[in-house]
């Protein structure tokens, strides 16, 4: 899948020459960045370089500073309701796996997405296509014999993708994934490696934030560099992942080598 910068191409998100403050700090300085449907990128940066500043703003948690030249659209729209978003855009954070009761049945975690919600309160009513959409979702990531289990005896690999599970059952445009090999053992990691690249292979639009090259699964091709709060490089994966960019970018000497569309940094 690659950069597709047609103007007939609908925009995902456009921003442009946006100041974003967390506090007293200037988070993203002068951003400018337009994701289109029918791409699949990953972002990359070591800490502090913006990069859950930038995820802030796409979900809506924080608006940019209202400078003159400034303009930020979601789905062509500038206005638009944390609700709306919950339904379009997909969030995977591997803190989430925390929101949920030890006790909780994994089938119950994925459908409470459906009301925003993490796990299901006595109140919660779902129709049978709900039902049905949330084992859709959970067997696409191969979790659905996990219906009945409590979400604490799950495995982290398990939790990961169930997850993911809750994400899809919105059916969202573009799925956001934030650090989601965190805390994975070697095993789970290439579970988790192998289910993303299904996604991605289904010509899903997807957003993957990493501090690690070598996470970028072959079927990404853009890669945004952040650093500072600025874009540092944005192309063709192959044209940014390079031993020089990476160095400057790490603040470190690294040499790049491809195998099979992987991507393996080592020190010099």
């Amino acid at each position: 899948m690659t950069r597709k910068d047609s103007p007939e191409t609908p925009a995902i998100f456009e921003i442009a020459n946006a100041n974003v403050w967390r506090g007293d700090t200037l988070a993203l300085r002068e951003f400018s960045l337009t994701l289109v449907h029918g791409e699949s990128v990953a972002i990359l940066g070591p800490n502090g370089a913006g990069k859950s500043s930038f995820l802030k703003l796409l979900t809506g948690e924080v608006r940019p500073a209202a400078d003159k030249g400034m303009h930020c659209r979601l789905f062509g729209e500038e206005l638009w309701s944390l609700e709306e978003i919950r339904h379009r855009i997909g969030v995977i954070m591997p803190e989430e796996v925390a929101r949920f009761e030890a006790d909780e049945l994994t089938r119950d975690a994925v459908l409470s997405s459906l009301r925003g919600a993490y796990g299901r309160t006595r109140d919660m009513r779902f129709s049978q296509a709900e039902k049905e959409q949330a084992m859709v979702s959970m067997e696409l990531m191969g979790v659905a014999e996990l219906a009945n289990r409590a979400f604490g005896t799950l495995s982290s690999g398990e939790r990961r993708r169930i997850l993911i599970a809750r994400a899809l059952v919105h059916q969202p445009q573009v799925l956001v994934l934030d650090e989601p090999s965190t805390a994975l053992d070697f095993a789970a990691n290439i579970q988790l490696t192998g289910m993303l690249r299904k996604l991605l292979q289904e010509n899903r639009d997807l957003l993957l934030v990493t501090h690690h090259p070598g996470e970028i699964p072959p079927e990404i091709d853009r890669v945004i560099l952040l650093r500072d709060g600025r874009i540092f490089a944005d192309g063709r994966k192959r044209d940014v992942l390079k031993s020089a960019l990476l160095s400057e970018l790490y603040d470190v000497p690294l040499k790049v080598s491809w195998s099979h569309g992987w991507c393996d940094v080592r020190p010099v």
